[in-house]
């Protein structure tokens, strides 16, 4: 699911990594960490993956979860915001209507490998 994310996800990345730029937000992950796609990996196991970093204008993560289901398996997606500041409720604002669509684009993909 991260790791096979749709062309214009990633296009939609390129811009948001030159939109925050300016204003001194992190780009990706810390450098070193595990990752899965463009996720630092907090914890995982065989059931689920915690996924996401701090920054100075907000803390996300991002929970993939498997479980069992009478015709096969079930994959869901939550995602977790805190904002610190102004700024991180703006850039919550004007990334959630993406945000949306990106993740529901992202777990329909599972469904088709």
């Amino acid at each position: 699911m991260m790791e096979r994310r749709p062309r214009w996800v990633s296009g939609l990345l390129v811009l948001r990594n030159l939109a925050v730029t300016p204003f001194g937000l992190k780009r990706g992950p810390p450098a070193g960490a595990e990752r899965i796609g463009i996720f630092p990996v907090v914890s995982a196991s065989p059931e689920r993956v915690v996924m996401g970093f701090d920054d100075a204008h907000l803390d996300f993560r991002v929970v993939v979860e498997v479980a069992p289901a009478r015709d096969g398996q079930t994959v869901t997606a939550t995602t977790f915001v805190r904002t610190r500041n102004r700024l991180g409720r703006i850039y919550l604002v004007a990334v959630k209507p993406f945000h949306r669509v990106i993740v529901k684009a992202m777990l329909a993909q599972v469904g088709r490998n």
